[in-house]
């Protein structure tokens, strides 16, 4: 269960299969695999091996994809830090990971040195993407240019030895370090090549941040089958239309607010898109109108998945969308899910509760923190944290997260119900319901909401039109706030956080 033999592997057998695009620049397997040799040599000749941590603060880019693979091989850790942190959070990140090398690129250089006199890490270990030179800084280039390509040694590697190590949001208190050893990741290529029907010919695009624990959801199963993987160096829906056309595209994950920009642009048709297979949406939960305009778009492509970077997950199937719209799939083989009270006990089918669930992919635990371990993992189950209920299938139904329920006059308010009504809206293209203190109810719905190019919409008769529909009173928003654009962390999830702070003063 060591990932690190994959490229060697289609390295030997699928040499000249193309193995990544970025940039206008392609690279076969044999190409690729010299790229990940050469850092490889690079990184143990500077003594950085087996368990040793190298963060990253870069875009997408070659040189982390060099890394990924080369870490693989070399048992080196790889601790990816989102680039919308500031230098004295980064810098807190960096100690907290042990980090020991840092790589960075251009565009984050001066978070980086921001960060630096509050560090550890010896001068020559920080490391910039590219060949340009900048001071403090070793060039990418530089840094490998003598090493060989041939093949690295073996690094002695077991299933038990930690991969990667990704940082929470922090969302809910201080971020903490989720730590994926080899056999997780080897999990995530053999379950997720198998639900998303990948194979040796598929052809994956990927154009949100790559730093992301979303993101290993289609790179670990494309290259475990050793197909063609394509990283767009940011979202831009133009450019995703045009390479799914172009490229003969198969695969392609989205969050939330990139399908709604897909299924509302003109070049979304099917004659561009006829090779997607798999159409995947993660991150957030997707509402029932957006799904349902997708599935009218591309009929049988979509998939939904709810998951944990701790390591639980649900997927919503292409065959099972049709029948169960609403809910967000069912567990994969291995995986068991169970609905649960504040005491632990197990409720029965259409009961809301706290979602728990065990399987192979499951995080052994938060690095250096045993505490918090302990308060997520109880007996092998997962405590998420997010609140749903399971139906007599054992389909489950997502509530909303814990954090996100509203109390307003003593009875719970779920978000997700309002948003499926505001979402309906004429001219809605994304909306957020959140709560915000209230001197009477305590707590009290607003809805903000951003409309689709060429719309206008009156926030007060959208209050009256959303308070009309919604099923109960106490689920009536208070006003409609609208927006150009939603507050989003680097992986393109909305921060009802942010929205919260904002209209609650």
């Amino acid at each position: 269960m060591n990932i690190g033999t994959l490229i060697p592997r289609h390295a030997r057998y699928r040499t000249s299969h193309t193995a990544m695009i970025f940039g206008g620049e392609r690279y076969n397997y044999g190409m690729f695999s010299e790229r990940v040799n050469r850092l490889g040599h690079a990184l143990l000749a500077a003594g950085i091996g087996k368990g040793q941590k190298v963060a990253t603060v870069v875009p997408n880019c070659m040189e982390l994809f060099d890394l990924y693979w080369a870490a693989a091989q070399t048992g080196a850790v790889v601790v990816p830090m989102s680039p919308l942190l500031q230098p004295k959070g980064l810098a807190g990140l960096l100690r907290d990971a042990d980090a020991e090398m840092v790589l960075t690129h251009p565009n984050y250089a001066a978070l980086v040195a921001g960060a630096r006199d509050q560090l550890d890490i010896p001068p020559d270990n920080y490391i910039i993407a590219g060949a340009q030179p900048l001071d403090g800084f070793r060039t990418y280039d530089d840094f490998v240019a003598t090493a060989p390509t041939t093949s690295l040694p073996d690094a002695g590697l077991s299933d038990d030895d930690v991969y990667n190590i990704i940082y929470s949001s922090g969302t809910t208190g201080d971020p903490k370090g989720i730590v994926h050893t080899h056999y997780v990741r080897a999990n995530y290529c053999t379950m997720f090549s198998q639900a998303f029907r990948f194979s040796p010919e598929s052809i994956v695009l990927h154009t949100g941040a790559a730093i992301f624990n979303g993101a290993f959801v289609t790179l670990m199963p494309i290259f475990y089958n050793g197909g063609t993987y394509i990283l767009h160096e940011a979202f831009d829906i133009d450019a995703v239309i045009a390479t799914i056309r172009d490229e003969s595209v198969t695969h392609i994950m989205m969050v939330p607010a990139q399908i709604i920009q897909l299924i509302n642009h003109p070049d979304a048709t099917e004659a561009n898109l006829r090779s997607l297979e798999c159409v995947l949406s993660l991150g957030a939960p997707l509402h029932l109108e957006h799904k349902k305009r997708f599935d009218e778009m591309l009929p049988g492509r979509f998939y939904e998945l709810y998951g944990l970077t701790e390591g639980f997950m649900t997927i919503l199937d292409k065959t099972d969308f049709p029948r169960k719209p609403e809910s967000v799939g069912a567990c994969p083989a291995f995986l068991e899910m169970r609905i649960c009270d504040d005491e632990g006990n197990d409720l029965p089918p259409g009961e809301v509760g706290e979602i728990v669930g065990r399987g192979p992919h499951l995080m052994p635990g938060y690095y250096k923190r045993p505490d918090l371990t302990a308060e997520a993992l109880k007996d092998g189950w997962l405590f998420s944290g997010d609140l749903g209920y399971m139906d007599e299938d054992g389909f489950l139904f997502l509530v909303d997260r814990k954090k996100d329920m509203i109390i307003s006059g003593g009875v719970n308010v779920y978000p997700r119900d309002i948003e499926e009504i505001a979402v309906g809206y004429p001219g809605v293209a994304e909306v957020a319901v959140f709560g915000i203190p209230d001197d009477k109810w305590g707590e009290t719905p607003i809805c903000a909401a951003t409309a689709k190019a060429g719309e206008l919409i009156d926030p007060v008769q959208m209050r009256d039109w959303i308070n009309t529909n919604v099923a109960a009173k106490f689920q009536r928003v208070s006003r409609v706030e609208i927006m150009d654009e939603f507050p989003r962390n680097a992986a393109g999830k909305t921060l009802k956080r942010a929205l919260r702070d904002r209209f609650s003063t």
